[in-house]
């Protein structure tokens, strides 16, 4: 079954990655080599290589595979940055992230995803990553001054106190806007002192959310 996967993995980087623009050689190895089989339960693991969604809860998992490589390609995350992933799920997206940044925070607020989240990051033995059972969209404030913050769930309003935990030099926040029932479209918040930069990157075709649209209009 192992070598199934790693098969599986090798043709979901030339199907999928490659032909999408996905060219830089450390992002491929790390969808090569991580293997995302085993952050998920046997219902979910066989379908873990294929261009689709994972539902993990009704509302919330794991986007494709294209959509992961995109949001890291266009994150620029570098090896001196700290991070701030919010939703951290069961682990396998954060582990991507913390190869290529120095430091890594990560929100879950789901208890059993944080369960799985915990146990996933103890076997990844990575030692670069924190993790935290918080409301997603507080963000971490006790170190308020991320390099990068990246959201890889859809939200429909991102919260000012979000911007404000970005690095005033040259800080960035990556996160997905919710349009509709199944689109929603990513951009990327680039911080100087106090001026935001906002730049369009691509489209997601999805269903999921980490905020009900109610709770915007909520005072």
């Amino acid at each position: 079954m192992t070598e199934t996967f790693e098969i599986a993995r090798k043709n979901m980087v030339i199907n999928q990655l490659r032909p999408n623009r996905i060219k830089e050689e450390n992002i491929l190895t790390l969808f090569e080599t991580v293997p995302k089989e085993k952050y998920l339960s046997n219902n979910l693991e066989k379908n873990c290589y294929l261009d689709k969604d994972l539902d993990l809860t009704p509302k919330r998992g794991y986007l494709k595979n294209l959509h992961l490589a995109q949001l890291i390609k266009y994150s620029d995350i570098n090896e001196n940055d700290t991070v701030l992933h919010i939703g951290g799920l069961t682990g396998y997206f954060s582990v991507l992230i913390s190869a290529l940044c120095k430091e890594l925070y990560v929100i879950e607020d789901d208890l059993k995803l944080f369960n799985m989240l915990k146990n996933n990051i103890a076997n990844s033995r990575k030692t670069n990553i924190k993790i935290f059972n918080n409301k997603l969209l507080d963000g971490y404030p006790e170190v308020s001054s991320f390099d990068l913050i990246l959201i890889d769930g859809p939200l429909f309003k991102l919260e000012e106190n979000l911007k404000k935990q970005i690095s005033s030099n040259s800080g960035r926040l990556v996160y997905i806007k919710k349009i509709n029932e199944n689109l929603s479209k990513t951009y990327k918040i680039t911080r100087n002192d106090l001026s935001y930069s906002s730049e369009y990157l691509f489209d997601v075709m999805t269903k999921y959310q980490i905020q009900d649209k109610e709770e915007i209009f909520k005072f």
